[in-house]
């Protein structure tokens, strides 16, 4: 998540169960934080593992799909309510019913004024709240089932939302001064088409059974990452030549802990993909007031000289919608900086259609790496204002950190892996082997999951391929009468073959008793 994190610390493979606070110690962001992914790893795992993959509650399974043709207006889908599980991670389709203002009373005829017409009870392809799907994209529309039929499925996500995207975050008793408190992450689900030819079927009228099988076999060849990275601090060889603001003996030289995020920018394969780096973990952004040209006018310039922007930096000018798309857009550099009226001067126009509608909450988002001098007379010259993925050899981001990716990977938009690195040791935290040596790991994010919802043949055609499960809780069954019957018949027998004195109230006993001692 682009968040301003100290260090993310929670890993399953350790199985701890609970973080423990101890009395009189500081308290960080990444105890609590893994306190929260302990409890929400437990959740999912027991939900996938009592669900299955998949699966919604037998009467109240939500995103029932239906395909509209576009008679009149371009295809779409209906999306109804309800609740679905995919990996144990819990989705709600439900759509939220608007709220009632209050009547103006000075309106003329305000008795007699009719009501706005209500949205729908579902969703539709095109409003979906975090597809963000635009019909001026052909590659957005929807296939024709006409032609061959296609399948409908949920891309499920997570990404991290903070104040500058959601400004109901922002605690206003705080004062404008003062950064943001906690971000939150939000569960994003996408209903999108699929193409049988896509799931390798040739079968132009395949069974559930078959689309679902092909599937999977789809998803899990999606959700794999390939791409792999290691880490590590080495010290510089202008580091003689830096003043003494760290041990002479550090080969991290940065002056603070950072927490450093490699993040691919565009996807594809090695030759193609690109990155860009934070020592902030992408967490300094800017909600943007106005957009003119290439001048962009911010709420604010930063709190200070490290949360700020400068000339040289390069940023990412988006909004909600395409944060939510994961789609790479140019990375602009910063050319002037305007303090008093708080804006800043791109060195091109952003993309069209990107940051122009307030609801969206377009914002800027820095980014650390530069263009120019890298190591030994070589220069790094950027793709899309990103660095250009290079395999097999360690590539310097800055103060000593190093990368490196491994051959052959494949690299997806928004991939990213956190390296943190601290002052105390001089060094960045990366795990190693026994020799040292940093060991290659996968993306600490994103993580995808999918899961099939329909077979669109055409107009009220769907076949419906989401699972379903009953609840756990039954009724209690009534007693069954020939077993209570045939368990008094046997306690009667008992009772008779024990002798006509059994079963004698202890009063009964005691008069008898005294009957005999009188005589």
């Amino acid at each position: 998540m682009h968040a301003d994190l100290s260090r993310l610390t929670f890993h399953p493979e350790r199985h701890y169960s609970a973080v423990v606070a101890q009395q009189g110690r500081v308290q960080l962001d990444a105890d609590a934080n893994e306190q929260t992914a302990i409890q929400l790893h437990r959740a999912r795992t027991l939900a996938a593992d009592l669900i299955g993959r998949y699966g919604g509650p037998r009467d109240a399974a939500g995103f029932r799909v239906e395909y509209v043709g576009g008679r009149h207006d371009i295809d779409t889908l209906h999306i109804h309510g309800g609740r679905y599980y995919v990996d144990g991670i819990l989705l709600d389709a439900d759509r939220p019913a608007p709220g009632t203002p209050v009547p103006d009373e000075n309106a003329e005829n305000a008795e007699g004024a009719e009501d706005t017409a209500a949205p729908p009870s579902y969703w539709t392809y095109w409003d979906q709240p975090d597809a963000f799907r635009d019909p001026e994209k052909p590659g957005d529309r929807l296939p024709s089932p006409a032609q061959s039929p296609f399948v409908v499925y949920l891309n499920v996500w997570e990404r991290s939302v903070n104040a500058a995207e959601d400004p109901a975050l922002r605690e206003v008793a705080l004062g404008a001064a003062m950064p943001d408190t906690a971000a939150r992450v939000k569960v994003v689900w996408q209903v999108l088409p699929l193409s049988l030819a896509a799931l390798a079927i040739e079968d132009a009228d395949p069974s559930k059974e078959v689309v679902r099988v092909a599937f999977d076999k789809w998803a899990r060849r999606q959700a794999a990452a390939t791409a792999r990275l290691a880490a590590r601090s080495e010290r510089p060889d202008h580091a003689d030549e830096d003043p003494c603001l760290v041990r002479p003996d550090a080969r991290y030289r940065g002056p603070e802990n950072q927490l450093y995020r490699v993040e691919v920018h565009a996807g594809g394969g090695a030759k193609d993909a690109t990155f860009k780096w934070s020592r902030e973990n992408g967490s300094v952004v800017f909600p943007v007031d106005a957009l003119d040209g290439t001048w962009v006018q911010l709420a604010s310039l930063g709190h200070d000289d490290k949360l700020d922007l400068d000339v040289g930096d390069f940023v990412e000018f988006t909004d909600t919608a395409y944060a939510s798309r994961l789609e790479a857009l140019p990375l602009l550099r910063v050319e002037e900086l305007d303090l008093p009226g708080r804006r800043v001067r791109l060195s091109a126009e952003p993309e069209p259609g990107v940051g122009r509608l307030p609801h969206l909450h377009p914002f800027v988002r820095r980014w650390d790496h530069r263009e120019g001098p890298r190591r030994r007379g070589r220069t790094a010259t950027l793709k899309g204002g990103a660095v250009p993925v290079a395999e097999g050899e360690w590539l310097p981001l800055e103060d000593g950190v190093e990368v490196y990716f491994a051959k052959d990977g494949t690299y997806r938009t928004g991939d990213h892996w956190l390296v943190p690195a601290r002052t105390a040791t001089g060094s960045v935290e990366w795990p190693t082997d026994p020799a040292r040596r940093p060991l290659l790991q996968g993306p600490a994010g994103i993580a995808r999951h999918f899961a099939p919802l329909a077979l669109v043949k055409g107009e009220e055609s769907a076949v419906d391929l989401r699972l379903a499960f009953g609840p756990l809780a039954i009724g209690i069954p009534a007693a069954d009468e020939a077993t209570l019957a045939a368990e008094e018949q046997a306690h009667r027998e008992e009772l008779a073959a024990e002798g006509p004195s059994h079963g004698r109230s202890q009063t009964t006993a005691e008069a008898e008793s005294a009957v005999e001692g009188d005589e």
